[in-house]
């Protein structure tokens, strides 16, 4: 591993969707939005001046999307994909379920959820980077699967000291305007996957966010794909 000094810091925004075990949604969704540290302070304003332009107050969220925020969510799409140090990956869990966590996972739900963040990240993270990883604040759980986690991501890298993840912390997403963009992406992936129809802005956005990627939000991306991939994940059956 390269020396810290020498290294390149990136900085991770992970947020959830529809994640609880007894949520009786079909589809989860896990988001990962990433960029160089040094991007960071320059992209969060940025996306503060795009949401003045619209006089879009509060928090970014996919549940805010509305007719009368239309413009707006689309230009914050154009926004995303123009800026090249921005990326984000998706991680669908389709037939939620169909999850048999007694026979894959121990009968243990957080064991399967370990298993989709390690899923969602271990594609971003690489030995010759260093990382701050910051997971929005869902439950009263959430501080519970901090070193964990870390531990997980880290040995499958052989990184025993845990130098790759130089920090790793819970955050409310009001606190990081980039935490909010993970949650606008990983709305739109589940509002997909969920095939819901009754919001027509939201409907409107996901038709432009197709557009301008040039594919559904509906198909696996090759790993090459790192401006918005998105893998989907399928519950496996017993005896499969």
């Amino acid at each position: 591993m390269n020396t810290a000094a020498s290294t390149p810091l990136i900085n991770i925004y992970v947020d959830e969707s529809c994640h609880l075990p007894a949520d009786r949604q079909t589809v989860m969704a896990l988001g990962a939005l990433w960029c160089p540290q040094t991007e960071v302070r320059r992209l969060s304003a940025a996306l503060r001046d795009l949401k003045a332009r619209h006089r879009a107050r509060g928090e970014l969220k996919w549940s805010k999307v509305s007719a009368s925020r239309r413009a707006f969510y689309c230009d914050l799409v154009d926004w995303f994909v123009a800026e090249e140090p921005l990326h984000f990956r998706g991680l669908v869990v389709l037939d939620k379920q169909q999850l048999n966590h007694a026979a894959f996972n121990q009968g243990d739900h957080d064991l399967f959820y370990y298993k989709m963040q390690f899923s969602l990240l271990n594609r971003i993270l690489s030995p010759d980077s260093r990382y701050a990883i910051y997971l929005d604040i869902k439950d009263t759980r959430s501080r519970l699967k901090l070193h964990k986690l870390r531990e997980v991501l880290c040995n499958n890298v052989y990184d025993f000291t845990s130098a790759m993840i130089g920090h790793i912390q819970n955050i409310h997403s009001h606190e990081a305007e980039l935490m909010q963009l993970a949650d606008f992406f990983s709305g739109a992936l589940t509002y997909r996957h969920r095939g819901l129809q009754g919001n027509p802005a939201k409907l409107a956005v996901i038709d432009h966010i197709e557009q301008r990627l040039g594919r559904s939000l509906l198909q696996a991306t090759p790993l090459r794909e790192t401006k918005l991939n998105v893998f989907l994940f399928h519950p496996r059956r017993v005896g499969s």
